[in-house]
């Protein structure tokens, strides 16, 4: 369910281990944030100069720059912000990459489609579902589900309970704006002219990233990961649907702005994602929750299937700045599999930011390298599910091990082995 970061990098391990997968996706391509969200500059699959994520996704990640002629960044120097150690890829080349690793598979891609109803059939022992697709509902059965949605919908569908913070990050819909040389501007005119507007409604503080931002950041950095779209409740379509609406009215505003302001008459909005790009919606109550204590001590949980490493990274709730807490050095955190299986629930298995976890610890590991290896253990984990007519907890952890480290993927505590 889901074919975005982590739902396609399941989708491609599951069937890689033979077992018949079907991806329902609601939209038309592959790729969740990189391609929908804009954000095609993933990471971080490095920590401190040595590789912690490889796998399916490394491999995405790195044929999709090597194809458009992207280099890597040197990932020795890790003193640099975590940022530069992102790998940009071309969302297009991305998408199409994805699209044909996952038919090469033996994956079959159903998109524009949605999960309508989850239920588990205890006597034959599968899942009975409804998809909604264009023509109407189909009904399919499943030995096993991956809830790679990013908002848990198939977990809630199935009667599991969710847990939700309070106050949720905002949102953000990536820009690529032009039409302007930064050099040539002049900052303080146009900063004046932008609290004026500011004070009269014409713009709003999160349309160039809060009070902590400024103008000169957003035109420096050509609008890239500035619009802030505050109280929004992404677990919904109308709550997604808010944040739609609110994510463009902010690029109205924007744009009518600055092609008022001196140097800026031919600005224009080059490009724009699909979609508003959400941080935080809500998480399932899994065996065992991440907390920050657990990521920032780098924890190395007994049945860990995968690292994650990124720095605190909690964006406030009005938009205004980030709090960022980078690890301490040498410190790799891991992702255990009971984080990923809801509580009192047989053959279900959650993959991406949704996991269970507390805030500080999902603003880290919601980022896409680590969704993507959660991503391939629920699929290595799903394939072994059903090729031993196990439940998931009851798979042997040396299989596992063996099934992922086969497909390139780096489990956290184990030896290196190329068996199959």
């Amino acid at each position: 369910m889901g074919g975005g970061t982590a739902g396609a990098i399941a989708a491609i391990q599951s069937a890689r281990a033979q077992a018949r997968t079907l991806v329902v996706e609601k939209s038309g391509t592959l790729g969740g944030t990189i391609t929908l969200g804009g954000v095609n500059f993933p990471g971080l699959f490095h920590a401190w100069g040595r590789q912690i994520i490889a796998g399916i996704g490394w491999e995405l990640v790195s044929q999709s720059a090597a194809l458009s002629g992207q280099s890597l960044p040197d990932f020795s120097n890790y003193y640099r912000p975590h940022w530069m150690l992102q790998i940009p890829v071309n969302r297009t080349l991305f998408s199409a990459l994805a699209h044909t690793k996952a038919h090469a598979s033996g994956a079959d891609l159903l998109f524009h489609s949605m999960p309508a109803a989850v239920e588990w059939d205890e006597a034959r022992q599968r899942w009975n579902l409804q998809i909604c697709c264009k023509e109407g509902l189909m009904s399919i059965t499943a030995k096993v589900i991956i809830d790679a949605t990013g908002d848990a919908n198939a977990v809630r569908m199935a009667g599991f309970p969710l847990r939700k913070n309070s106050a949720l990050q905002p949102g953000t819909l990536m820009l690529q704006c032009s039409g302007y040389d930064p050099a040539t501007l002049h900052y303080p005119l146009i900063q004046q002219a932008w609290n004026d507007a500011l004070k009269t409604g014409e713009v709003r503080p999160g349309d160039v990233g809060g009070k902590e931002m400024s103008v000169e950041h957003f035109l420096h950095t050509y609008g890239k990961n500035c619009i802030h779209i505050t109280g929004i409740d992404a677990s919904t379509s109308k709550g997604k649907s808010e944040a739609e609406l609110k994510a463009r009215e902010a690029v109205l505003r924007i744009y009518r702005f600055f092609h008022q302001q001196p140097g800026l008459e031919q600005f224009s909005i080059e490009d724009s994602a699909t979609e508003c790009g959400i941080r935080e919606s809500c998480v399932i109550e899994g065996e065992a929750d991440v907390t920050i204590q657990d990521y920032q001590s780098g924890r190395l949980w007994k049945d860990a299937v995968c690292h994650s490493y990124y720095p605190i990274d909690i964006h406030r709730e009005d938009g205004n700045g980030v709090d960022v807490r980078p690890l301490a050095e040498g410190v790799v955190p891991s992702i255990p599999l009971r984080a990923m299986i809801p509580k009192g629930s047989t053959r279900l298995i959650v993959a991406g930011r949704c996991i269970s976890g507390d805030k500080g610890a999902s603003s880290a590991y919601r980022v896409q390298a680590s969704c993507m290896a959660m991503g391939q253990a629920a699929g290595a984990i799903a394939a072994l599910s059903v090729a031993l007519d196990r439940d998931i907890r009851d798979i042997p952890r040396a299989n596992l091990v063996r099934l992922l480290q086969h497909h390139g993927a780096i489990v956290p505590g184990e030896p290196l082995s190329a068996c199959p």
